[in-house]
């Protein structure tokens, strides 16, 4: 229970973060949308672009979070947690669009680029850097097990690189006049937009299918499973995950036919720990079978183990 609690009060804190952030970063993109349409930067306009994904991200992953407390029901079994993939998923694929659209923005503008104001550039990029570097540090806390908000903080972290770009562009033209390093800023930005979020892309995906997560290996599971006294063989054996931390696992347990029902509960009850604790696995459902017990047998008749005038059906 006291785990429950904590989940629950982590996934407020990270509620009222993701709202708050909303707000600051809606206030940030005014700002900047104003600041690069009268300096004619396609850097600030580009993460003023970028953060209004954010804001986008920040509601849907504020959505995400809150549906997840509702329980499970009878025609939602593992209840909501799977929204929050859906969510992530869908923040990667706007970060390729946009790092995309990025792209094409910046090659259509080369050849044909405008004065740039660099103080503009320089002023409003610190300021888009102190703000997104605030909301990227609210939602650090608890992203590395919720891939949702793992999602929206590289959203906020692409923002901190493109607001350091900015000033550092602002800072090249004021001492070079090369107008180009506005354009290629955009590009490295587009870049790095695209290399962070391919990796959420394909976690997601990967959770959907119902993939065995990244760092498990089916058959040292397989064998650490076999080495529980009492065990002899372990078939039918699934591995995946409803979220990032949240891992299933379900198998067919042999185990030795002297046994009886209550060692074979102890040994289910050994297995479902040494699952916790090495492989952070807290749902397993494991069936224990007895040796005697053929794979193909519906049922197994438990009474008829011991007694020599049993009859075989």
């Amino acid at each position: 229970m006291g785990h429950t609690h904590d989940h629950h009060a982590e996934n407020q804190g990270a509620g009222w973060r993701l709202g708050v952030s909303a707000i600051i970063t809606l206030v940030l993109i005014v700002v900047e949308v104003i600041a690069g349409l009268l300096s004619n930067s396609l850097a600030l306009l580009t993460d003023a672009a970028h953060n209004l994904t954010d804001v986008i991200a920040l509601l849907l992953g504020w959505y995400a979070v809150n549906i997840a407390r509702r329980p499970a029901h009878a025609a939602g079994t593992f209840g909501y947690h799977r929204v929050g993939i859906l969510i992530a998923l869908f923040n990667a694929t706007t970060l390729v669009l946009i790092a995309g659209g990025i792209i094409y923005q910046a090659y259509s503008r080369f050849g044909s680029q405008e004065a740039i104001m660099p103080d503009v550039l320089v002023g409003v990029g610190s300021a888009a850097l102190l703000v997104n570097a605030f909301t990227a540090w609210l939602l650090s806390r608890g992203r590395k097990s919720d891939l949702n908000l793992h999602s929206v903080f590289l959203h906020l972290m692409g923002d901190v690189v493109a607001s350091v770009a900015a000033i550092a562009v602002g800072i090249g033209i004021w001492l070079t006049g090369l107008l180009w390093l506005d354009l290629a800023a955009s590009i490295l930005i587009a870049l790095l937009i695209f290399w962070s979020a391919w990796g959420i892309l394909q976690e997601s995906v990967d959770i959907l299918l119902e993939k065995t997560p990244a760092d498990i290996l089916v058959a040292g599971v397989l064998d650490d499973m076999k080495r529980i006294e009492g065990v002899s063989d372990v078939h039918d054996l699934h591995i995946w995950s409803i979220t990032r931390s949240l891992r299933v696992l379900t198998a067919h347990v042999t185990v030795d036919a002297d046994l009886n029902l209550s060692q074979g509960a102890s040994i289910r009850k050994a297995i479902n720990q040494y699952l916790s604790d090495k492989y952070n696995i807290q749902h397993a459902t494991l069936q224990v079978e007895f040796e005697e017990c053929g794979s193909a047998t519906l049922y197994c008749n438990m009474l008829a183990h011991g007694h020599d005038d049993d009859h075989a059906h």
